[in-house]
């Protein structure tokens, strides 16, 4: 008698990836047969139609998530002397971009359930910044979750400043303000928006950003510092450019603006499925309260979560966010930690000393990001959470 072979083990489940479907494939494998692999006419194609899909007067196609930020600094004529404000829970992109431009950072704290800066915790760095030139607030729209824009917009600009959002988590998120729905993206509230398709976001270019606005000025100057800061002048002769001052190699090639046309007329199916996910999450995740709970949501907000982050009290359940995460490991599922503040980082640390920001600390000590991505089944769902209760004892 045979005996039978030991069951294939479940796939692994990272905590985040790329669709990528054949029609994709397909777009990229056409602009590969194009006449232009960068610099032609996809680039334009895709960056209007990404500007309807989310309201915006203006979209700038860029290298990636983290030169739209540094493009928007240099647009918004930023630099030394300068201070920024950004949330200390982010990704070091969005402290960065400022430090890029010569521009001093001073760090917000954050709502320890959402992991978003508050009204209350930019009042706070407001404070600490002083009499210091305050140039740009940069609300991050951390997991997909919208921040408070009004509010933050109207104490941005008692300050002098104004917004850069941050929302490389939230592109297909919606908030309503005073009844009136936005998605993000649209510049109701800000100077500039800024997103990344990494392929762990809500659609992938592969590396790849927008910037959008609705300041046609703003949106010249971008494109401009996009392309090495050159310009031609009317009624110039066709091969003559001018370079008024220093810019970047920031673009984005046609081939990536391919697959970022091919992915945006997914992104409500992606968006619907994500949503679906998460509400499965929730029901399910009822079961481990009060030790485990999912990060909370402002009432404004209707999220296309990026990130599906739960706060876990790991001293009440006996253990340690290592164990819980190498325990998910041997299951077969892939967690992540969004973010260390960056106040703690050397670099910040070494610049600015020691900061208490203790609704950030509380954030980073309880939360862990869980798997959400578009082609996770429901039962992937329920095999998470169930591991997870495993890994805590519950």
């Amino acid at each position: 008698m045979t005996s039978e072979p030991p069951p294939f083990p479940p796939p692994f489940l990272p905590y985040g990836r790329q669709t990528i479907e054949d029609d994709d494939v397909a777009a990229v494998a056409e602009a590969l047969r194009a006449d232009f692999l960068t610099t032609g006419p996809t680039v334009e194609a895709f960056e209007t139609a990404f500007k309807r899909k989310v309201g915006a007067e203006h979209a700038i196609a860029v290298a990636n998530g983290t030169a739209t930020l540094h493009l928007a600094m240099l647009a918004l004529e930023i630099g030394e002397g300068d201070v920024c404000i950004a949330p200390s829970v982010t990704f070091l992109a969005t402290a960065n971009c400022a430090r890029y431009v010569g521009a001093e950072v001073v760090f917000a704290d954050v709502d320890p359930t959402s992991g978003l800066m508050t009204p209350e915790t930019l009042a706070q760095a407001l404070a600490r910044a002083g009499d210091r030139r305050v140039k740009a607030v940069l609300p991050v729209h951390l997991r997909g979750d919208v921040c408070d824009l009004p509010a933050l917009r109207a104490m941005a600009q008692a300050a002098g400043a104004v917004l850069v959002e941050d929302a490389p988590h939230a592109l297909g998120s919606i908030a309503t303000f005073d009844g009136v729905a936005h998605p993000v993206g649209d510049g109701a509230y800000s100077a500039f928006a800024s997103f990344s398709f990494h392929p762990v976001k809500t659609m992938a270019t592969g590396e790849g950003g927008m910037l959008t606005t609705n300041d046609a000025g703003l949106a010249a100057r971008a494109r401009s510092l996009r392309g090495h800061g050159m310009v031609r002048p009317p009624g110039s002769d066709p091969w003559w450019y001018e370079m008024p001052e220093i810019g970047f190699n920031y673009r984005l090639p046609d081939v990536l603006c391919a697959l970022g046309l091919s992915q945006l007329a997914k992104l409500d199916r992606f968006v619907a499925r994500r949503r679906a996910l998460t509400a499965r999450y929730a029901a399910r995740l009822a079961d481990l309260s009060p030790i485990v709970r999912l990060a909370s949501s402002p009432a404004w907000s209707n999220p296309a979560l990026h990130l599906l982050t739960v706060l876990i009290d790991f001293e009440g359940a006996a253990t340690s966010r290592r164990a819980v995460v190498e325990r998910l490991k041997t299951a077969g599922i892939g967690s992540q930690v969004h973010y260390i503040p960056v106040h703690r980082q050397p670099y910040y640390v070494n610049r600015y000393g020691p900061l208490d920001l203790p609704g950030a600390d509380a954030w980073y000590d309880r939360c862990l990001t869980l798997p959400l991505y578009p082609t996770m089944a429901d039962g992937d769902v329920d095999r998470v959470v169930d591991a997870l209760a495993e890994a805590l004892g519950r």
